[in-house]
């Protein structure tokens, strides 16, 4: 089955503020650190195509984001979504670097996540990125036909939570840890 990520993200100033929203509406149901490892088929200094492989404690995954820019708008980021578990990343990644791969970026997220009260398939994760600072994503999991339905409720949910437009940053983590340098 195809998977389409659509989310949005924004810069977080209070997240014990944020927080105190985020429980009227939603319910807390996790907390995680995600470590991930970027690989790039580089072009020039920026990657090209890229995948990552997280690290959550328990599993490891990769991950493989298309981007879907026709369904999204200048809030909102649609992205096809690819991924697979994986017990031993090694020979992937013998195979991978062997078509031109290469280590790119690492970063550490840790996460809060909580799910909508009114629709459970909407999550709102609260992170704090390593050298980035703190940020909260709205994120829908939706088959193709679900895609209009979930930018309505995720503009609905930011409402709710008072996120203005200008706080929006849908700016990949990898780019801006990049652009300020920072590759572990």
């Amino acid at each position: 089955m195809v998977i389409f990520e659509v989310e949005t993200k924004a810069r977080v100033e209070d997240v014990n503020k944020l927080k105190d929203r985020v429980r009227k509406i939603a319910n807390f149901s996790k907390k995680e650190i995600k470590k991930d490892s970027y690989f790039g088929l580089m072009e020039g200094n920026y990657p090209k195509k890229k995948f990552r492989i997280r690290h959550d404690g328990e599993k490891k995954i990769i991950n493989f984001k298309k981007s879907m820019r026709e369904y999204g708008d200048k809030f909102i980021v649609v992205k096809e979504e690819f991924e697979f578990r994986i017990k031993n990343p090694k020979p992937f990644l013998t195979f991978m670097m062997e078509l031109g791969f290469k280590q790119w970026i690492k970063k550490t997220k840790e996460s809060e996540t909580y799910l909508y009260k009114k629709d459970k398939r909407l999550a709102i994760e609260i992170n704090k990125i390593k050298h980035l600072g703190a940020f909260i994503e709205i994120e829908y999991l939706a088959k193709k036909n679900e895609i209009k339905k979930a930018i309505k409720e995720i503009k609905g949910v930011l409402k709710e939570l008072k996120i203005k437009p200008n706080h929006i940053d849908n700016t990949g983590y990898t780019k801006m840890l990049w652009k300020k340098g920072i590759k572990n």
